[in-house]
C-alpha cells in the first residue's frame, strides 16, 4: 500500500496501564509498539491519544459501590462498562509507554477527562455529543486516510474507526499494531463491525 501525503497514522492510548502489569492490561498489549514505531518512521504524519482520567472518574467500579470491575452501570448517557481505576491524570500509569518512539506526534489528544463521561473514541465521547476535535483537526490539514493502531481492539479502536468512517475518513486498522481485551467474545464482534463500516485490515509490511 502506497502512502501519500495525506496519511495519518493514529496511535490509540499506547498507555502503562493497557500494558502487561498495568492496572487495566490488555494480553500482549507491548507486542503492538515495535510495529507501530517502525510505522512511525514511514507515514508522514502521527497523532497520538491518551486517556486522561481525573481521580474517581464515573467510569470506575470503585465510585459505584458494590459494582465489581467490568460490571455495567446506567449513566446519564447509557450503558458504561466499570473498569479498574487506570489511567489517572498524572500517575505512571497515564503516561506513553516506555519504547513508544513519539518524536514525530504532531498532536496529542487527551481523552476521557469530564469526570462523568467515559471516552472510547478518538473523535467523540462516550455521550456521544462531546466531541474531542480531532476530526476538525484533520479535515482542515487536508488529512483523508488514518491508519489506526493501538489497544484495545474491540474498545478505543473500534469506537474511534466507526466515527472516523462516520466522519468521511478512509480507516484501515493496522492488525498486528493492536490488541484486544475480548470481554465475551468483544474481539470477534469489534471486527465484524468494522468490516460492516467499510474498515479495512492491513498488516504493517504492506506500506510502502
Amino acid at each position: 500500500m502506497h502512502l501519500t501525503s495525506t496519511d495519518v497514522l493514529l496511535v490509540i492510548d499506547v498507555q502503562n496501564d493497557f500494558l502487561p502489569g498495568g492496572a487495566l492490561a490488555v494480553p500482549e498489549g507491548d507486542a503492538v509498539i515495535a510495529p507501530i514505531n517502525r510505522l512511525a518512521e514511514r507515514v508522514p504524519h502521527v497523532v497520538l491519544t491518551q486517556d486522561w482520567h481525573p481521580p474517581g472518574h464515573a467510569s470506575f467500579h470503585g465510585s459505584h459501590p458494590g459494582k465489581a470491575p467490568y460490571d455495567i452501570a446506567d449513566l446519564h448517557y447509557g450503558e458504561q462498562v466499570l473498569w479498574p481505576e487506570h489511567c489517572v491524570q498524572g500517575t505512571r500509569g497515564a503516561e506513553l509507554a516506555e519504547g513508544l518512539n513519539t518524536e514525530r506526534a504532531e498532536l496529542v489528544i487527551r481523552k476521557g477527562y469530564h469526570p462523568g463521561i467515559d471516552s472510547y473514541s478518538a473523535f467523540l465521547e462516550a455521550d456521544r455529543r462531546t466531541r474531542t476535535g480531532l476530526t476538525g483537526y484533520l479535515a482542515e490539514r487536508g488529512l483523508k486516510r488514518l491508519l489506526l493502531a493501538g489497544l484495545a481492539t474491540d474498545f478505543c479502536v473500534l469506537w474511534s474507526a466507526l466515527d472516523a468512517r462516520r466522519d468521511g475518513f478512509e480507516v484501515f486498522v493496522v492488525e498486528d499494531a493492536v490488541r484486544g481485551i475480548d470481554l465475551d467474545g468483544s474481539l470477534a464482534r469489534a471486527w465484524d463491525a468494522m468490516e460492516r463500516a467499510g474498515v479495512g485490515r492491513v498488516e504493517s509490511a504492506a506500506f510502502t
